[in-house]
Order: structure tokens, then sequence, then C-alpha cells
């Protein structure tokens, strides 16, 4: 097992999912067969051993109907109704260069919430279903070119470009440029 601060958020993000399995008294083959993960992969997850990836938290998501944003943020402090920039939660998944920042994370009793997202060139995230049936989507880009597909209906977008949604089935975010891709996300609960 590697070292891991038990206080850092990839270790209370492996606690979490590791209770939300319990609360649900899912054995670990169960999980394995709802997701798609393997139960060794699942298994490490809990155990703080790897750090989940973009897709596997989407896959864990769905299964515990939660957002990615309602995962991480179920393992910061509570969230404050003022989020200053050099609060907000960022998230980086090594493998696809995905850098997440929560701008303004979910808080009960609000529906929505801001993700900042920024892809490096080549970077291609797919989501093979939405965590909440229905979850609305406002894809505002910043910078550079993304390509947003949307249950197999592809969308070039460019800098001020806004694709809104509700997201029923796959997803998938490419950086097509040969800069990075920024872009802000507004998410909506149903």
């Amino acid at each position: 097992m590697r070292d891991m601060d038990p206080d850092s958020v990839d270790a209370r993000l492996a606690a979490r999912l590791a209770g939300l399995r319990a609360e649900r008294g899912w054995s670990l083959e169960e999980l394995a067969a709802r997701t798609g993960i393997s139960r060794s992969t699942l298994s490490r997850l809990e155990r703080g051993e790897i750090s989940p990836t973009a897709a596997l938290l989407g896959r864990l998501g769905a299964a515990y109907e939660r957002t990615m944003s309602r995962l991480l943020a179920e393992v910061e402090s509570e969230p404050a109704q003022l989020v200053r920039a050099a609060e907000q939660q960022v998230w980086t998944d090594g493998p696809t260069g995905f850098v997440r920042r929560s701008v303004s994370p979910p808080h009960p009793g609000l529906r929505a919430e801001v993700v900042e997202g920024v892809l490096r060139p080549g970077a291609d995230i797919a989501y093979e279903h939405p965590p909440v049936a229905g979850l609305e989507h406002h894809v505002w880009v910043r910078e550079g070119a993304l390509e947003v597909t949307v249950q197999d209906r592809a969308h070039e977008l460019g800098p001020g470009d806004c694709l809104r949604f509700r997201l029923w089935g796959a997803s998938r975010y490419r950086c097509t440029g040969p800069e990075s891709a920024r872009y802000a996300v507004v998410v909506v609960l149903p």
C-alpha cells in the first residue's frame, strides 16, 4: 500500500467509496457487476492504493447515483457560501491530463454546481452513462477547441461557444486543438 496522508482527498475518497458500498450492502463482486470495474481495481481504490480516473469516478458515481462533483464534495469540508479561488478543490486525472476545479461545489439545498475543466491537446474522456439520468449540462468553452459528444452526436466548440443539454446516455469530451481546452460546466440536478 502506498503511503497516503489520511487527511488527503484521495484517502477520504477511498474511505467514502468503501462506505457507500457498505451502506448498500453490496459485495465487491456486485459493485463490479454494476460498474464493469474489476473487483481487484475496486478493492485497490477502496484501500487507497490507487487514485480513480475520471472515467472510473463516472462509473462509480452512476452506480451510487451521484455526480463526480457530489462524490468529491462528500469528502471535502462543508462548503462555504463564498468559495475563494484559493480554496477551490482541484483534482487531476494523471492518465488523461484532465484537470477539474470545483468552482462552485455541490451544496445542500442547491441544485447547480460549476466546474472548470482543462484538457490537454489530444486528451479524451468518455463516460458510459450519466451519474443521474436527465442531468442538465451547460458547457461553455473559454479557450481552445473542444469536441463534446452527447449520445453519439458530436459538437465542435470554440471559445465563447456554449452547448446545453440534458444527459440520458453516453458522453465524451475531447480536446481537438493544438492547445489545451479550458471550459466551464454548469451542472444542474433534474
